[in-house]
């Protein structure tokens, strides 16, 4: 079963309707969804049936190329991240070299060998003949501690990488070696799952769905910078390149340095987000209980920003001045706890608005089953079908989609040197908040608002969050490009 990354919050339940592509019976040969969608990515997701039917195709054709058992060939392929041509190549070359991964048949030592044998290095004593077998390093140890050794293995995870037990030996050990002397069903079970999980993590067009219990695989051509895959079961989206969540227009190295300065402590531990604040008015504590940032005060009607709790008329259409971090031109520069304290200010600055998106995003989502439940309401009611009311099922994904976006947006920010180019990305990203608030706020009042104000709101939005993402998607894959030449 295969599926595209412009499948973005699709709904199990619901509609077959995308918001790239419209109806699935319109013509989708029309539709270039590569250059509709910056994150466009092509990709699959694979069951795991399908995925051991694709290991094992590789298995196969190297078997055969090279006339060796598939035990062999699978720790062969894994050795050479599933590169069977690479691995017939290097065989032309020197046979040697690529058969010492491993034997190709377990073997028992002859009489003359067995003479040369006092004990056995491991446990000391002297076993019949037929109870000792080495791999091709020639290593002969007796059969109960192999399987000993085996056991101990693959309690601890192991699995491809279980090599002989003679000191310094990198022989490693295939399948059916292995197999042969653990008898344990449990254990054999949880040997070829571990394999099976190795094969997958070292294939480099592989990933699994890092979704909770989730069995989905996902196939593609790996590629530099941020690459948007979801699940077709628990539709998470992740990054296929790093296997992070997804992280657009922010790159997976910017992305593992932020999640890794988020979680320490030392930089959040003087730092706890409120979630109720006072109207800056009146002074009545205000409780935020949807995605939007557009607050109004229900004593005094004061239409205020939750984030910086500034004039909401100040967060117009001419700039959305709070998504911005101002540096402090009195700061400084040789005073280490001047620089100390603007460090912490700047960081809190992106930190509280990468928090306020994800608690936003958390809201909306009970916006989205909310509204979902008031228009199977009016369908059962009579009021209209699912086609007069997708409009409103629309309007908010497209929100969770650019409200998404927009958090993603403010480690690549944070990291930005200052500059022309930061200052654009800036701009960009205000007048999409800019636009997201005002989609946000339409969408929780969608059932009064006119339908075509709402889907002219969406229509600018998307557009923003499109044109943000093209700019520095190429920016980031340029700039990695480069630094490899």
């Amino acid at each position: 079963m295969s599926a595209e990354s412009d499948m973005e919050y699709s709904d199990n339940d619901g509609d077959d309707y995308d918001y790239y592509g419209g109806q699935d019976d319109c013509d989708m040969e029309t539709v270039d969804r590569s250059k509709a969608d910056p994150e466009y990515f092509v990709f699959s997701c694979l069951k795991v049936e399908e995925v051991e039917k694709l290991l094992n195709e590789s298995i196969e054709l190297l078997s055969n190329s090279l006339h060796i058992t598939p035990s062999l060939a699978k720790v062969m392929l894994h050795a050479y991240q599933w590169n069977a041509q690479d691995i017939i190549n290097k065989y032309k070359e020197n046979a040697n070299e690529v058969l010492m991964y491993s034997h190709v048949k377990p073997r028992v030592p002859s009489v003359q060998v067995y003479s040369s044998i006092k004990v056995c290095a491991i446990c000391a004593t002297s076993p019949p003949i037929h109870k000792y077998s080495a791999l091709a390093c020639g290593h002969y140890f007796c059969n109960e501690c192999w399987t000993m050794h085996f056991e101990v293995q693959i309690m601890q995870g192991v699995s491809n990488t279980i090599q002989c037990m003679a000191q310094d030996c990198e022989v490693l050990a295939p399948e059916d070696f292995v197999l042969s002397h653990v008898t344990n069903p449990a254990l054999r079970e949880r040997y070829q799952q571990f394999m099976f999980k190795d094969h997958v993590k070292s294939h480099p067009q592989l990933r699994f769905c890092p979704g909770p219990n989730c069995q989905w695989i996902y196939q593609a051509v790996a590629r530099e910078g941020a690459r948007r895959v979801e699940c077709l079961g628990c539709e998470l989206l992740t990054c296929f390149t790093c296997g992070a969540p997804h992280h657009a227009p922010t790159d997976c190295a910017t992305i593992r340095k932020w999640l890794t300065k988020c979680a320490d402590d030392s930089e959040t531990a003087n730092y706890i987000s409120a979630h109720t604040k006072d109207c800056p008015k009146c002074q009545i504590c205000i409780e935020k209980n949807g995605g939007c940032n557009h607050m109004q005060c229900g004593a005094c009607r004061y239409d205020f920003c939750w984030v910086c709790l500034g004039d909401w008329k100040s967060h117009g259409s001419e700039y959305y001045e709070c998504s911005r971090y101002k540096e402090d031109p009195n700061l400084i520069n040789d005073n280490q706890h001047a620089q100390a304290r603007e460090a912490l200010k700047k960081y809190l600055h992106y930190y509280e608005r990468w928090e306020n998106h994800a608690r936003s995003l958390k809201l909306e989502e009970q916006t989205l089953a909310s509204l979902k439940t008031r228009i199977n309401q009016k369908v059962m009611a009579g009021e209209g079908t699912w086609i007069d009311w997708q409009y409103l099922w629309d309007s908010a994904r497209l929100l969770k989609r650019c409200r998404y976006t927009l958090q993603y947006t403010y480690p690549f920010a944070y990291y930005m040197e200052v500059g022309p180019r930061k200052e654009l990305f800036e701009y960009q990203q205000a007048q999409l908040e800019a636009e997201i608030e005002n989609l946000s706020w339409k969408v929780e009042r969608a059932e009064t608002t006119d339908r075509g104000d709402l889907e002219n709101q969406m229509d600018i939005a998307e557009k923003r969050r499109t044109t943000l993402l093209k700019d520095f998607l190429e920016f980031n894959t340029t700039n990695a490009s480069s630094s490899k030449v």
